[in-house]
């Protein structure tokens, strides 16, 4: 590896332990490690002769952390990506490679791919259907759960902020081709985000709605709204929405940007 990707990786990690509330309960050094071999692995592959170039080889780095078939394991801070809308997980390729967005083991597999290569990569894990496990119970109070039903569904008029599901969908689970579902994703992966946008370490194409609606919020409202969304079940065989059911009150760089993806 080049000096300067060195200093990025290095930079990156820095950038990526502010957007956890809390230490993460295992080691991520040694889940970047399986990465980078698994890495490895699969770029050499790409050689002409290579017996065993093909998807599944090259999404083996994406699997170690987030899952077999990208279902997502049991520590919260890696997500669900299987069957997330293809423009949305390319957009969030693009993110890490463009420094919008940082986790050093995210940056150092996206960072020197082609389009072609991280749209095969999206297409891929956007085509794996698979059962979302039973969301774990709540642990807070029915007053914070009212407040994240509401600002999930209604929104609230008096802070600006509008419903989760007029961006999101109607059943929270997504909009095609850009727009990722919220439900059968941890809270502590979903109140990092949001708190990352809050303090300006995570990004996404201008303009950056999200970092807009989550400065409105009260500092109560990133848990309240986290942890109904956790709390909240994926019916078999739902898949995100194909249109919007409103134009979005916001207007978002990642939904622009997203209907120009294949």
């Amino acid at each position: 590896m080049s000096r300067r990707s060195y200093s990025r990786l290095a930079r990156s990690t820095v950038l990526a332990s502010a957007t956890v509330s809390r230490p993460i309960r295992t080691s991520w050094l040694a889940q970047l490690i399986v990465a980078l071999v698994a890495f490895g692995t699969a770029r050499a592959a790409d050689t002409p002769d290579a017996a065993l170039d093909s998807i599944e080889q090259r999404v083996k780095p994406c699997t170690s952390c987030h899952g077999i078939e990208g279902r997502a394991t049991r520590e919260g801070y890696f997500p669900r990506i299987a069957g997330k809308p293809a423009g949305y997980l390319f957009n969030q390729l693009l993110n890490f490679r463009e420094d919008r967005r940082h986790f050093p083991m995210m940056t150092y597999i996206a960072q020197y791919q082609t389009d072609d290569y991280l749209h095969e990569i999206a297409n891929w894990f956007s085509s794996q259907q698979a059962p979302y496990p039973p969301p774990q119970p709540p642990k807070t109070t029915t007053a914070v759960l009212d407040r994240g039903r509401q600002l999930a569904t209604e929104g609230d008029k008096t802070l600006d902020i509008p419903a989760c599901k007029s961006c999101h969908g109607t059943r929270l689970l997504g909009v095609a081709p850009a727009v990722p579902g919220l439900l059968g994703v941890s809270q502590d992966y979903l109140t990092a985000q949001l708190g990352a946008w809050r303090s300006g370490v995570r990004a996404a194409a201008a303009p950056d709605c999200m970092a807009q609606l989550v400065r409105r919020m009260r500092p109560g409202d990133l848990d309240a709204a986290t942890a109904w969304l956790a709390s909240q079940g994926v019916p078999e065989g739902a898949e995100p929405d194909t249109s919007f059911e409103k134009t979005p009150e916001l207007q978002c760089g990642s939904i622009l940007q997203g209907t120009h993806s294949p």
